[in-house]
């Protein structure tokens, strides 16, 4: 074992206990945050406002603090971008991060001094979770490959802005540049066709250990590999790797398709990073939930998500939510998630829905967006379940998905309507049909609703669309969508996401 990997143990059983401790106490030490939170936020044009310096317990935030998205926050966000001192948060924000919007372009979202280690700690807390639960440390010995946005950062007003994996980029610990990879040059070519295919030339040789990526990015750095090595698996190109870092979407869609490409399994490690905060990330074996962050400059509340109104399209919940504190969730219920963060962000919606799997430690997995679901017919169905009624089709009838997304066909040509699947196959099954009706099978079963609605003829089963090869990327790419950040929607409420998918 190298002196490295022995430090690497080291260090990771500490980090791991010091995590645990603040885990099992989860209710002391979110009332921690959020005291440390309003005593930097109370001086605040919008703490001024709110009556932060009043706050004292979750009660009185929920009485001071609305709920508020992007856009409701943005007049704030907008002020900072020009250069406002202490609106949202003392001074001027490091950065700020740009990131996807849903009603008016790009968004914005401050990245402060004090919440930059909450995006680097907490990945650094998921490795050496790892390290500690499975001794192995190897990798530290080899090279990392991280797909991710450039590290060249613009200017959006007074402040410099870039994509979050862009940003974090430009802070990597000292002990990681000489096993990271691609180098700063290869991280900021822009285009991601030609950068996937110089980070091929850059790493083909190397010895790497470790990736980390969105799934449907690495899959296509494989794939683009595999074509320019003339191998049959990465195991061949890179007999060491033993390790795969992901977040942002599920990875058992992409886990049949990843394992033929790998050439088997190797280790996984499931991370929750959004540009709004780090939020939970994989410390047991997969399946058992994400932990958490709780002692990291983030005070989470939580939504319990309530029926949709028949056929509306949209969240069903009251003009006065219930929301509530770490305190007082339970197992087994979808909760929106919001948070006030210590880079100015109060009661925000961040858009994400979770479940809990364990409350002591709390232990979270990601069922969803709350505006990415299908209802147009009152089923709201959700993704996780068509991500599970997916997986278990995938394994009654053996194939592999390289990407797929659901969309409502209200109005057919002829015919009931129906949820149609469009989905990109690296290697189709063998019975198409029985593999529709498999998956149709299984959303019923995880959705009363829709199966109301098949059983009573207010729909018919759904329909499988094929999308061609490289479909995904092209229509990713026309979309501005083609960069190792952006991910495929699983779910649609319209056809307007699906529109110049197939032609």
């Amino acid at each position: 074992m190298s002196l490295k990997a022995f430090a690497a143990k080291v260090l990771a059983r500490r980090a791991t206990a010091r995590a645990m401790r603040a885990a099992m106490q989860p209710v002391a030490t979110q009332q921690a945050v959020l005291q440390k939170l309003v005593a930097s936020g109370k001086h605040t044009a919008f703490g001024q406002e709110h009556g932060l310096g009043k706050v004292t317990d979750h009660a009185s935030l929920v009485q001071a603090v609305p709920l508020r998205d992007y856009e409701a926050l943005r007049p704030w966000i907008d002020r900072v971008v020009k250069g406002e001192r202490g609106v949202l948060w003392p001074g001027l924000p490091l950065y700020l991060c740009k990131t996807s919007g849903t009603t008016s372009g790009a968004k914005y979202i401050p990245i402060t001094k004090e919440s930059l280690p909450n995006h680097i700690d907490s990945a650094r807390r998921a490795l050496f979770a790892y390290i500690d639960r499975t001794g192995n440390a190897s990798f530290t010995d080899g090279k990392m490959i991280f797909l991710q946005g450039s590290p060249v950062l613009d200017r959006k007003g007074a402040v410099p802005s870039g994509r979050l994996s862009g940003i974090v980029a430009n802070h990597v610990p000292r002990y990681l540049l000489k096993n990271r990879m691609p180098s700063f040059a290869t991280n900021s070519i822009p285009d991601w066709e030609t950068k996937v295919e110089a980070i091929v030339d850059e790493t083909k040789s190397a010895d790497l250990r470790l990736i980390s990526g969105i799934p449907a990015w690495v899959q296509m750095y494989f794939e683009r590999l595999l074509a320019r090595t003339g191998k049959s698996s990465v195991k061949e190109v890179f007999p060491n790797f033993s390790l795969f870092v992901y977040g942002g979407v599920n990875y058992e869609p992409y886990r049949s398709r990843m394992e033929a490409l790998i050439g088997g399994a190797v280790d996984s490690v499931e991370l929750f990073p959004a540009s709004e905060g780090f939020i939970a990330y994989q410390d047991q074996r997969p399946g058992e939930g994400m932990l958490l962050v709780l002692d990291n400059g983030i005070y989470y509340e939580f939504i319990p998500q309530v029926q949709l109104s028949g056929g509306s399209g949209q969240l069903g919940r009251s003009d006065a939510p219930q929301r509530l504190s770490i305190g007082e969730v339970e197992l087994g219920v979808n909760y929106a998630l919001v948070l006030h963060t210590n880079a100015g962000l109060w009661g925000y919606e961040i858009g994400d829905t979770v479940k809990f799997v364990s409350l002591k430690p709390p232990r979270i997995v990601v069922t969803g967006r709350t505006k990415h679901f299908t209802s147009a017919f009152g089923e709201h169905v959700i993704a996780e379940e068509v991500e599970g009624a997916l997986q278990r089709a995938v394994a009654a009838h053996p194939c592999e998905v390289s990407e797929f997304t659901v969309a409502p066909q209200p109005a057919p040509a002829a015919g009931l309507p129906y949820h149609e699947w469009f989905i990109e196959f690296a290697a189709p099954p063998a019975d198409l049909s029985g593999f529709a009706l498999a998956i149709d099978s299984a959303l019923q079963q995880k959705n009363p609703y829709y199966k109301d609605l098949i059983t009573g003829k207010v729909l018919q089963p759904l329909v499988i669309t094929i999308v061609p090869r490289g479909g995904f990327a092209a229509w990713m790419k026309a979309r501005g969508m083609n960069d190792a950040q952006s991910k495929v929607p699983r779910l649609a409420n319209d056809r307007k996401y699906v529109e110049g998918l197939v032609r």
